[in-house]
């Protein structure tokens, strides 16, 4: 397997990732999507999927390992869970009675458009979400990563990722959350290490329009300035990503590829970010290889997830950030 970099400071640190509304990701084509028609598809695609879930699978692809633990429950996720271990992915699992949900794409091929449906998940109890806390803290290893990952499914309480946070911080480890909304908030409340918003999530948590560079860039500095995180990494699609830290703002432009599908993407960047941060090396270094496996994300079809030697491509071709 290629691997984009090997570690500058020794053995890469832990990583364990927490996915509580897993899903198995299911993709297909059809020529027009319309109402009340039998829409003939073309060939599906099926791929373990959730936040967390695949952000271990992308530190897999380019040469790192984690450890993914994620409730499942039911035939959809006895089919997961088996694909995980396929790929050879290190996994925890927590049974649920709830049913795994799953995720529908479909690509218009007529059109170029895509069509997204994410089903909300099954009820979670006290006992699972718990469960899924207990497993947590029995991994985390001191000095290591922890990467929160996704929505949270009905049952789950909206301080979840703060519960999250406490615990990486007792065991001095670094948590790096993608979320939003109102458990973004109570996560940002603790303190983390990386947050990694939209444009849109961002404006949301501060109640706020961003609708230049200039915005963007104040938004995610008073995150840092509050101490609500270390690292603020703000994607924007298309238009690249940008990092906050208390050393400044740098900005990345992604290269022009041929984008295929925008599922994952996000899980692209992540994973790459935490697997270089794991590695040894600087906030700006992972920041690079984070744009390049999220764009890299971009360039395979459906649900699938960036090839390393895409990544690597990509990366070699990143200009230098500015501040």
């Amino acid at each position: 397997m290629a691997s984009i970099a090997g570690s500058t400071s020794g053995a890469t640190r832990a990583i364990v990732t927490i996915t509580v509304n897993p899903a198995l990701d299911l993709s297909t084509s059809t020529a027009t999507v319309v109402s009340e028609h039998k829409l003939r598809c073309g060939p599906t695609r099926l791929d373990p999927g959730g936040g967390g879930i695949n952000v271990s699978r992308v530190v897999h692809r380019l040469g790192g390992e984690s450890l993914a633990i994620f409730a499942v429950g039911g035939l959809t996720g006895e089919s997961l869970r088996r694909m995980l271990d396929t790929e050879g992915i290190s996994s925890r699992a927590i049974p649920i009675a709830g049913t795994t949900r799953q995720s529908f794409t479909v690509d218009e091929t007529d059109t170029g458009k895509q069509f997204r449906f994410v089903l909300q998940g099954p009820e979670l109890t006290e006992a699972e979400w718990r469960s899924c806390l207990s497993a947590l803290e029995q991994t985390i290893v001191t000095g290591g990563y922890v990467v929160a990952s996704g929505s949270l499914p009905p049952g789950v309480p909206d301080d979840f990722y703060a519960r999250v946070a406490r615990l990486a911080r007792d065991r001095d480890a670094r948590l790096v959350l993608d979320a939003s909304g109102d458990s973004l908030r109570e996560a940002l409340s603790e303190g983390v290490y990386l947050v990694k918003p939209s444009r849109r999530e961002l404006g949301e948590l501060l109640g706020e329009r961003l609708e230049s560079d200039q915005g963007e860039a104040d938004a995610a500095s008073e995150l840092v300035a509050k101490g609500s995180t270390e690292l603020v990494a703000l994607t924007r699609g298309a238009e690249g990503a940008l990092l906050a830290s208390s050393a400044g703002i740098s900005r990345l432009t992604v290269p022009p590829v041929r984008v295929l599908s925008t599922v994952g993407a996000g899980d692209g960047f992540l994973g790459a970010f935490v697997l270089r941060l794991a590695q040894g090396h600087d906030p700006e270094t992972a920041f690079r290889t984070a744009v390049a496996a999220g764009t890299a994300t971009t360039m395979t079809p459906a649900t699938d997830l960036c090839r390393p030697e895409d990544v690597a491509a990509l990366e070699a071709q990143l200009s230098p950030t500015t501040h």
